[in-house]
């Protein structure tokens, strides 16, 4: 059983699978600096001066400050402004995966397939180089 699973382990997809993950781990680390950090404090500069981060609803009644006032507290919240923030990491996270396959499907596209080194012969279908002259198995003249 052992060296099943060092086999499975071993194998191209796994490890491709493996790097895929803590590639794509760090790169949603820097698309949620990016939107917590970069996009959302000029986006909510425009909107009024809204902090998307602190945005909730206390679900107790009473009125806090700040989110981490009310987690404080202790108060149950319903935090939105941070789940908008979530949908704007996804939405990028996805774009910037649609892009990058698209790029890859056009390079696979891109590639034209070697011209064939062989042709059939028209009199005996014995496979012969595509320059040959005469079949070499039956010495028909191929004009």
């Amino acid at each position: 059983m052992l060296k099943e699973f060092k086999e499975f382990v071993a194998r191209g997809n796994v490890m491709d699978m493996a790097v895929g993950i803590i590639i794509g781990a760090a790169f949603g680390k820097i698309v949620t600096s990016f939107v917590g950090d970069i996009l959302m404090p000029p986006l909510g500069l425009l909107l009024g001066k809204v902090d998307f981060s602190n945005l909730f609803i206390s679900l107790s009644g009473q009125h806090f400050e700040s989110l981490k006032a009310a987690k404080e507290a202790g108060a149950a919240t319903l935090n939105y402004g941070i789940f908008i923030n979530t949908i704007l990491d996804f939405v990028i996270v996805a774009f910037v995966i649609f892009l990058l396959i698209k790029q890859l499907n056009r390079l696979k596209r891109a590639e034209v397939p070697a011209p064939p080194a062989t042709k059939d012969c028209p009199y005996c279908c014995t496979a012969i180089p595509v320059a040959a002259k005469k079949c070499g198995h039956c010495t028909s003249d191929l004009g």
